[in-house]
């Protein structure tokens, strides 16, 4: 298959992520990048603040106590938090990531050398005889644990401070995504 025909294969079936669209955020970006005769995405996120409970190692037997793509507030976090499970919760803060597919090497390190100028910096290319795929993603990342058994195992203080960190966080991966819709704009 050509690259064109992959693309089109890709872009017309149906979106297989637990949310089933695209997240509002990056819209545009998705949009750009599709619209790009070099490129197409393959799977996205626009960077998002999470609760999450973990009573096993297994992906499947997560809970998703709280997600939002947009700035949080204490009582928000607050109400998720309530009542506290007895399994680890863990408070994180995920940065964009992207997958796209890149029509080749060449087109590939432009996106590369591009997001790394933009603070992308966790960005990387693999290739193989038929395709090559680029993973833009951040270095800005919170994970840890606030609770066990039932119990906040932090301050409400504490807390406050994660939530106001995580939303410097947000702020600075919109800017980026921004910027990176800019330099799309520039490739056409």
């Amino acid at each position: 298959m050509t690259f064109k025909s992959d693309k089109n294969t890709i872009l017309s079936k149906i979106d297989k992520s637990k949310k089933g669209k695209i997240d509002k955020p990056i819209k545009s970006l998705i949009k750009k990048i599709n619209k790009n005769s070099n490129f197409y995405t393959t799977s996205s996120c626009s960077g998002r603040i999470v609760l999450l409970s973990k009573p096993s190692a297994k992906k499947q037997d997560i809970n998703w106590l709280f997600k939002s793509h947009k700035k949080i507030s204490f009582k928000q976090i607050n109400s998720a938090l309530s009542p506290l499970p007895n399994s680890p919760v863990w408070f994180r803060f995920e940065p964009l990531i992207l997958h796209i597919t890149a029509k080749n090497l060449k087109n590939a390190q432009y996106l590369i050398n591009k997001s790394r100028a933009i603070g992308f910096k966790r960005s990387g290319i693999q290739s193989t005889k038929n395709k090559t795929a680029v993973e833009i993603a951040s270095t800005e990342i919170i994970s840890t644990i606030i609770a066990d058994k039932g119990k906040l195992l932090i301050s409400k203080n504490y807390l406050k401070r994660l939530i106001k960190e995580a939303n410097k966080k947000l702020n600075t991966n919109k800017d980026k995504t921004k910027k990176f819709i800019h330099i799309l704009q520039e490739q056409n």
